[in-house]
């Protein structure tokens, strides 16, 4: 594909993104992405051919970066550990309160009437990535005295399916800037060992 061909793409799903996130997955068609983007039907079915392809491009799109590549960049710097960490946090908590431009309801439609292989799922990339991310992090805080974990990799794990609650609870209960903190803060603490715990008594 050549130059032009990939920003036509990249401008489709950068439209589709924004269309998926205002209506969800299950009521959008070709015709709305067409309208979006101000191309032809045709202009569109070069690139796509329907609207399951281009939402699960959309996600893809989000994930592309080499996992090492990830990892290695979360590692460098002088940061400690738990500075990446809170850092990292930092991020997911702007994604679990954006309201604009979230992805979130449209995931959950999409994924509810349809069942992917692990290894076609986006998503499923996108956790295992993070959750490497901060089992490495967990594992320098180790080395460096900041944590103590019996199970890095069990944590990080831990942490993300209370990322990922969280993200399903903003969008259908609703929470609150201080609950989340809490939520995470909670888990924050598991990780502090006794004598660094400045909440203990």
């Amino acid at each position: 594909m050549g130059e032009k061909s990939e920003i036509k793409k990249k401008y489709i799903l950068d439209k589709a993104r924004t269309v998926f996130s205002e209506n969800g997955f299950k009521s959008v068609t070709m015709k709305d992405i067409v309208d979006a983007c101000e191309i032809s039907r045709g202009g569109l079915y070069l690139y796509f051919s329907s609207t399951d392809e281009l939402f699960l491009s959309v996600l893809s799109s989000e994930t592309e970066e080499d996992d090492e590549e990830t990892i290695t960049a979360a590692l460098t710097g002088t940061a400690t550990a738990g500075d990446m960490l809170a850092l990292f946090l930092k991020e997911q908590k702007k994604e679990i309160l954006r309201k604009k431009n979230n992805l979130t309801v449209a995931t959950y439609e999409y994924f509810f009437a349809n069942k992917l292989a692990p290894k076609d799922n986006p998503l499923k990339d996108q956790f295992d990535t993070a959750v490497r991310i901060i089992e490495r992090l967990i594992e320098n805080g180790i080395e460096s005295g900041e944590f103590y974990c019996e199970n890095p990799l069990g944590c990080a794990r831990n942490l993300m399916y209370v990322v990922e609650g969280l993200k399903i609870t903003s969008k259908t209960v609703g929470i609150s800037e201080e609950a989340i903190d809490k939520e995470l803060m909670y888990v924050l603490e598991g990780l502090v060992p006794d004598e660094l715990n400045i909440n203990d008594d």
